[in-house]
């Protein structure tokens, strides 16, 4: 039976399958060849590491089975010696050395996520010499920063850099002509950039601003600036055409950026900010962005409030996504507001763990009436939602294809009742962590939504009959994070 089936056609098989342990280890244990040409079929790979030096050879001997791969994730294990970390200087030559395994085995890379730790500039250009066809990179990074090393990845489209709190040892990487303020006649084609812990005095960064002059999404997390004083400074030539921006953690900075963007670029589309701004730099922000935002997505759970929703509706009339997390501050007023000078264009709302969800009763009748255009409604979280209160919603949300309810306690199986006989053209629901709604429930949702595509629900709850007839209806039952 073995030598039945080609190699080739093994292959194509083989990359068919999920990447999940029960596949991998079903095929691994029919025969040696089997094996082998799973692996060599394989076009991504994870692994976590020990920072050992037998792990170098093992790592080596390992990626030579695996010709194929195109995407590789190296992060450290969770049962790493947290001791490993106290010599910088040992630790980042050690890592050299698996990206120089990682150079010298995978030739066919794309797609790069390095985050077992810091790593040089000189094993960078290693491995653009390698792996000329890198697409995006992720890696980690000590002080101080050299970056002119991106330049030697031709095709690179996407980076994320994660800047160490330690400093490393300066390894000579200016005698590569690394300087820090070089500027450079190139066609330098990065579109995405996701940088993490640049603090005030990190100078090099300023020739990324500079040189990133086709960014499309920019992501910042856990920063205290966008470096230096010069960094500030370059840092427009980055923002004019940029579409995406995420700023996560980053308070001591966002009032700056924030005002960057309103005056110098008019392309931004979508918005994200989490965990840190001032209520003046956000308003400011709203009332004076030059941009046609479409999609804002904020958690602030002690800076935003109805002065922020008044300026949204007055000068943000465009938006088709608001996601709304943890407002602790706004009032149904605000939010009404809101609803009625969105209603000709909003398409996706989120209200998640929002108190006046809970607090105000008729407000989610009042929003489906002011939203009937509504498609995907996220109302995940709000503990004490009730049946009543969400179906007078969504009796006016006729074109809802998506809704997500994870975590409302409250709810019972009348919800998913209701919704089966009234909403036929929803798609997608999630209903994890609502312990109300039972698996007879589940079984009657499955046989009467004839759209449905997807249901997130505990596997404990789908029974052998819900589970047929979602096979036979093709809808994907999953319990997915």
């Amino acid at each position: 039976m073995d030598d039945m089936l080609c190699d080739e056609l093994l292959q194509e098989i083989f990359r068919k399958l999920p990447s999940t342990p029960p596949s991998s280890l079903s095929v691994s244990l029919v025969s040696k060849r089997w094996l082998n040409l799973y692996r060599s079929s394989k076009a991504s790979l994870s692994l976590k590491l020990l920072p050992h030096n037998s792990m170098v050879i093992s790592l080596s001997s390992l990626l030579s089975h695996y010709p194929s791969l195109s995407f590789l994730s190296l992060v450290l294990s969770d049962a790493a010696d947290s001791t490993s970390s106290n010599n910088n200087s040992s630790t980042t030559a050690f890592f050299d050395n698996v990206l120089f395994v990682v150079s010298s085995s995978c030739s066919n890379l794309h797609h790069l996520r390095f985050l077992a730790g810091p790593v040089s500039c000189l094993s960078l250009l290693s491995l653009s010499k390698s792996c000329s066809q890198l697409t995006s990179i992720t890696a980690s990074l000590s002080r101080p920063l050299f970056l002119n090393w991106v330049v030697s990845f031709p095709c690179l489209k996407e980076l994320c850099l994660h800047v160490c709190s330690t400093d490393g040892v300066d390894d000579g990487d200016k005698q590569f002509g690394l300087s820090l303020n070089e500027e450079l006649d190139v066609k330098f084609g990065l579109e995405t950039l996701c940088v993490s812990g640049i603090q005030a005095d990190d100078k090099g960064i300023s020739w990324l601003w500079r040189n990133c002059k086709r960014l499309k999404k920019l992501q910042l997390r856990s920063c205290d600036s966008v470096g230096d004083g010069e960094s500030f400074a370059s840092f427009i030539w980055c923002v004019e055409g940029l579409e995406e921006v995420e700023l996560r953690k980053c308070r001591s900075v966002i009032d700056r950026v924030l005002l960057r963007l309103a005056q110098n670029c008019a392309s931004l589309i979508s918005l994200l900010i989490y965990d840190g701004c001032s209520r003046e730099g956000l308003l400011e922000f709203i009332t004076t962005c030059r941009c046609n935002l479409q999609k804002l997505d904020l958690r602030l759970p002690l800076d935003l409030n109805n002065d922020h929703l008044l300026a949204i509706a007055m000068n943000l009339r465009g938006l088709l996504t608001l996601r709304l997390q943890s407002c602790c501050l706004v009032t149904g007023e605000g939010l009404h507001i809101l609803g009625v000078a969105l209603n000709p264009t909003l398409e996706e709302l989120a209200l998640i763990n929002c108190d006046v969800v809970d607090r105000e009763v008729g407000l989610l009748a009042t929003l489906g009436q002011n939203l009937r255009m509504l498609r995907k409604l996220d109302l995940s979280y709000n503990e004490m939602l009730v049946d009543k209160e969400l179906i007078s919603m969504l009796v006016s949300c006729n074109h809802l294809t998506e809704l997500k309810l994870r975590g409302c306690r409250k709810l019972t199986s009348m919800t998913m009742v209701t919704i089966s006989k009234t909403y036929k053209g929803l798609q997608s629901i999630d209903i994890m962590n609502c312990p109300g709604i039972g698996a007879q429930a589940v079984e009657f949702f499955v046989l009467n939504c004839p759209q449905m595509k997807q249901i997130v629900v505990e596997e404990s709850k789908v029974s052998d009959i819900a589970r047929t007839w979602a096979c036979h209806k093709f809808i994907e039952i999953t319990s997915g994070s």
